[in-house]
């Protein structure tokens, strides 16, 4: 206990006290009196307050004549829904007052009239000609409004609406005002105006009337006095370009272009620039080799004594122009390109950063962002120079780009290359072991930026890291890339111990790759325990669901007996009967992706009985969550074989009928009594209804069956070598004896067991034989399911599905609709995946078990502290 303080300390009533507590009370006093001059008096509320009786448009006729600002404004807010409501009182009385209104109305009117005319245009809730008549005046007459904000928005809805007027209403009420408004007598803004208006109506108008009398508007503009119509202007010419074909623009568009890129502003040099840059594809060879192509090297050269903002634009438009021109390069213009991107790649970082940021002036802060700038787009546009140089000379051109651009000491410009690591990758392909370093880099970035921008492609590239890539120096594959699971274990933790969980969960959820990466017990060992933490001791629910789904994964692909048992019983023993109530939910959540990821059979062999336990659970959240997951779990039973689970489950849901106490529970329960009444039971024969779903779980079946039977056949080759197969000669083996996954559905399907047409298979050669056919299958089986993993839709469409049979060896031959193809006794079940005593297996043809001696519930009961908390957490 703290000590209590002192009596002075605690009550001290001297006079500078005192004074001091009402200077408080006196600064409280002044906070409060705006909120009391706020208040409306009753003379003001008597104005505001309008006739209830009134209809929606009388109330908006009353409102705009007599009203205040933010009542007019209101009303012209709801004007989309007046049209809708009643259009022609609405265009015959609402309208005209709107009119009346605008002429002196202020900023927040004009915005809110200029959105709600553009909405009524999208909502159509007029004809064209109507709207036309109502609305097109008002709109052309605030275009030049003073406000530039109003008169941009005003301009926006009118090339909405040039978009779907006809060419008569285009000609008559636009393009004729339009000849005087570009004059040079008129104003800049309206100069302004006219350039984006014109740039909207070429495609409008057939060649001949768009050499007539638009060409020669847009030629005005272009000689325009004021550089920022001449800026505006050269914009458009790519609009314009696009709608007067390629002939026009070589003999109109391209001249005014290549004067432009001579002006004396920047501004116009850059637009124009720029709009080369877009149009390098409507020109022909000749026009790029002979016009455009000097024009873009005396641009280029000239970059560097110009303003920075020219550097920010070049660099982000020099993979179009590399990839426009290419073909057109001598090799000296080509060297000389990739030297200027190499050159600003490294722009800024040249200089002495040895002095405080305190000291540096603004404008060198202003410059080196934009030096950022530019290398950001420089990372943006480095697949595009791959391209460039071609991937086979990665090594000896660009390479020490890439290591700088992953090095770069600013987060922007590493969280871009980041994002095109995964294009990279794609364009090196066999060449990808050159960037192995630079992964390893950008996974242990100190910015979780970095990471994220990374991860959202990390099984991709992780697959073509393992799958291509060979050097004289090492070996392809992951096996030369010993630092990459320190990686992934490293990033894992950083994120965890972030604010942003987000990245977290991302992380977790692509470490499910990992089973197609590396080896079963390297996930083991440096993975799977590290997912069981997270689920027990994370406090974000996404974060543990990711963990519980990515270690169900890992599960799934481990091929180690001793290993699956283990993770089995963790899950029962620490999550299903553990002493919290939030592991227990847990625990369902992972029967839920349990049931998604692996086949019926596995569940209701490991699983089953220890999920309808937990319907005698203390908590009223697990019963309730427990509850809707029922259907689930039904849903993995098959008829007659698993007619005693049936029966367990139907004992637990008549208990909780019975004896449920918690009204929130039990109107759950009877909820989903109904749900499962309706359901119809799957058969252990193929339904024609249940087809593709049996399907499905019959391949899942397989699949587990194989990897059983894999780890079998691996240990008696063990024993038979003398010695034990490395990961790398297995990986080697795995991937060298790839076979075709599907196979059309009339074909019937192989599967290991006893049968009487068997063929014996204890000689050495076909056991041999099905050891390769199955190592081939423990990757190709990952191929066809890991895609379906991350969606993994509880109820996913598998039309067209066709069952693997790589890896069977010789067995017998049953047809699809065979009810021996499901083995469920336990001696049909291969001897390595039999279930150890301490689990609690349950026989699909065995006895009734009692639910009670599937793993019991703690010896203390467990307190219910948070039963208030009964919406599933």
């Amino acid at each position: 206990m703290h000590p209590p303080p002192p009596a002075a300390a605690a009550m001290d009533f001297s006079q500078n006290s005192l004074f001091g507590y009402m200077e408080d009370l006196q600064e409280l006093t002044i906070i409060e009196r705006p909120v009391r001059r706020s208040l409306k008096t009753p003379e003001e509320i008597e104005r505001l307050t309008v006739d209830e009786d009134l209809s929606d448009i009388e109330r908006a006729v009353y409102l705009l004549s007599a009203g205040q600002d933010i009542q007019g404004t209101s009303v012209i807010a709801n004007l989309p829904f007046l049209m809708r409501q009643n259009p022609a009182e609405t265009l015959r009385r609402v309208l005209p007052k709107v009119r009346e209104v605008l002429h002196g109305a202020g900023v927040e009117m004009q915005l809110t009239a200029a959105v709600s005319f553009l909405t009524i245009l999208q909502e159509e809730s007029v004809s064209i000609h109507t709207y036309a008549h109502a609305f097109l005046q008002v709109i052309l007459l605030h275009l030049e409004h003073r406000d530039a904000g109003v008169s941009n928005a005003w301009l926006e809805t009118l090339l909405s609406v040039i978009e779907v007027l006809p060419k008569d209403t285009l000609r008559h009420e636009i393009l004729n005002p339009l000849v005087s408004k570009a004059q040079l007598s008129q104003t800049v803004q309206s100069r302004l105006v006219s350039c984006k208006i014109l740039g909207k109506l070429t495609n409008k108008f057939d060649a001949h009337t768009i050499k007539r009398e638009i060409l020669p508007l847009v030629k005005s503009l272009c000689q325009d006095v004021e550089y920022e119509v001449r800026s505006c202007m050269c914009r458009q010419l790519e609009n314009i370009a696009q709608g007067i074909g390629t002939e026009l623009t070589k003999s109109v568009v391209l001249p005014e272009l290549i004067e432009l890129s001579r002006d004396e502003s920047s501004s116009v040099r850059l637009a124009a620039f720029e709009t080369l840059v877009n149009l390098l594809d409507v020109f022909d060879a000749d026009d790029r080799s002979q016009t455009i192509l000097p024009l873009v090297k005396s641009f280029c050269e000239k970059s560097f004594k110009a303003d920075e903002s020219i550097l920010i634009s070049l660099s982000f438009h020099l993979g179009k122009l590399c990839h426009g021109l290419y073909g057109i390069f001598t090799p000296d213009q080509h060297l000389r390109f990739l030297e200027f991107y190499k050159k600003l790649c490294t722009l800024g970082l040249q200089q002495e950063n040895g002095h405080n940021e305190n000291q540096i002036p603004p404008q060198i802060l202003e410059q080196e962002k934009k030096y950022i700038s530019v290398r950001k787009n420089c990372a943006y546009n480095f697949p595009a120079m791959i391209v460039f140089v071609d991937p086979k000379n990665f090594h000896m051109e660009l390479y020490s780009t890439f290591f700088c651009l992953c090095h770069d000491p600013e987060v922007p410009v590493r969280y871009t290359i980041a994002i095109c690591f995964y294009e990279v990758s794609k364009l090196l392909n066999s060449g990808v072991y050159l960037i192995h370093k630079e992964l390893i880099t950008l996974l242990q970035d100190e910015s979780l930026e970095v990471l994220d921008a990374l991860i959202d492609h990390l099984p991709e590239i992780l697959e073509l890291m393992s799958a291509g890539g060979e050097s004289s120096v090492q070996e392809n594959k992951l096996s030369s890339l010993p630092d990459l699971i320190p990686a992934l274990t490293a990033a894992e933790q950083r994120a965890a111990a972030s604010l942003k969980w987000r990245t977290h969960e991302k992380l977790l959820q692509k470490y499910a790759c990992l089973p197609h990466i590396i080896s079963s017990d390297q996930i083991y060992y440096r993975f799977l325990q590290r997912m069981f933490t997270i689920m027990m001791t994370n406090n974000v629910l996404p974060v543990q669901k990711a963990a519980s789904r990515t270690l169900c994964v890992f599960l799934r692909y481990n091929r180690k007996q001793e290993q699956r048992h283990e993770v089995i019983q963790k899950l029962i023993e620490q999550l299903g009967q553990g002493k919290s109530y939030w592991n227990r939910l847990r625990f369902l959540d992972t029967c839920e992706f349990i049931i998604e990821i692996f086949s019926k059979s596995f569940f209701c062999k490991y699983f089953f009985l220890p999920a309808i336990e937990l319907t005698h659970d203390p908590v009223a959240n697990v019963r309730m969550k427990l509850c809707c997951l029922l259907p689930k779990v039904k849903s993995t039973l098959k008829i007659p074989a698993d007619k005693h689970l049936l029966q367990q489950l139907e004992m637990c849901v008549r208990k909780l009928l019975c004896q449920e106490k918690d009204k929130d529970v039990l109107a759950i329960v009877k909820r989903t009594v109904l749900e499962l009444d309706r359901m119809e039971m799957s058969m252990d024969a193929f339904q024609k209804k249940f087809y593709e779903k049996d399907l499905l779980d019959q391949e899942k079946e397989r699949e587990e069956l194989l990897l059983m039977e894999m780890e079998q056949l691996e240990k008696e080759k063990q024993q038979n070598d003398g010695r034990p197969m490395s990961d790398r000669t297995f990986e080697k083996k795995r991937r060298d004896t790839k076979t075709p996954t599907t196979l059309p559905k009339n074909i019937p399907i192989s599967v290991p067991g006893p049968s009487g047409t068997s063929t014996p298979s204890t000689s050495k050669e076909v056991k041999k034989s099905k050891l390769i056919r199955s190592q081939s299958f423990n990757n190709q089986a990952f191929h066809a399911k890991y895609g379906n993993l991350d969606k993994c839709p509880s109820k996913s469409s598998t039309a067209g599905y066709t069952p693997s049979v790589s890896g069977l060896g010789k067995t017998s031959v049953i047809s699809l609709t065979d009810d021996s193809f499901r083995t469920r006794n336990a001696s049909s079940t291969p001897t390595s995946f039999s279930p150890s005593p301490s689990l609690p297996s349950t026989s699909r043809t065995g006895n009734s078990v009692d639910p009670k001696s599937s793993g019991s519930k703690d010896t203390q009961p467990r307190k219910a502290t948070l039963k208030s908390r009964k919406s599933n957490p």
